[in-house]
């Protein structure tokens, strides 16, 4: 099984080629501590996503997710790409030969089990894959949206007939004031089927024109 290990920045990957565990984990987690409370962080702060992630595991739901979202090495490898490393720079960490593709992907499109929009400004649509690994069955969905962010998805409901069957949904992110204020606004995406939920968070960061150094629009 292959690993890699990745530091860019403030960003930090571990993955496997066998990921599937990984991603299992993060969909069966918890956002509450044992006594039903928001987790909190380590200045007795309420937490956020980006101190607990997807929250705490819970190994008897991961057992039967209902959905996951697949991810192979390619996909990071294409993630990479985008990021502007090439063939030669990722030799450092991945020694088979890769050809980066010749249009770059979006890199909110990396098909991780959470959203981050890291610049909002006006609308931009994300999208996403989940794949069946439980019985057949109808998934519809719920979004808990960031504060003063419109969020949109299509389709609502997604029905599987077998196991390993893929469906992709889209996202629209939509701003509804031009800067929501300092730093992310958080919410979450949930599909259910009445007896699995599959989270996923979303943080979102709306900025306007002006907080990007354009002026005059």
């Amino acid at each position: 099984m292959s690993e890699i290990i990745i530091s860019i920045g403030k960003f930090f990957f571990f993955f496997r080629s066998r990921n599937k565990f990984t991603i299992v984990d993060l969909l069966a987690a918890r956002i509450r501590d044992n006594t039903g409370s928001a987790m909190k962080d380590f200045d007795s702060k309420r937490a956020t996503p980006f101190s607990y992630g997807s929250g705490h595991i819970r190994p008897n739901r991961a057992m039967d997710p209902g959905l996951v979202y697949d991810l192979t090495v390619k996909d990071y490898l294409n993630f990479l790409c985008a990021l502007g490393y090439n063939a030669t720079s990722m030799g450092v960490f991945y020694k088979e030969p890769y050809k980066c593709p010749s249009k770059p992907v979006k890199l909110e499109d990396l098909n991780y089990p959470s959203i981050a929009v890291p610049q909002l400004n006006g609308t931009t649509t994300v999208t996403r894959t989940v794949k069946n690994v439980g019985l057949p069955g109808t998934y519809r969905v719920r979004v808990v949206p960031p504060i003063d962010i419109s969020v949109s998805v299509k389709p609502g409901v997604l029905k599987f007939s077998k196991v390993d069957e893929e469906k992709k949904y889209e996202v629209k992110f939509k701003s509804e004031k031009g800067s929501v204020g300092p730093g992310y606004a958080f919410g979450v995406i949930i599909w259910s089927d009445g007896k699995h939920y599959v989270r996923t968070p979303m943080a979102v960061n709306a900025v306007s024109c002006e907080d990007l150094g354009f002026k005059g629009f």
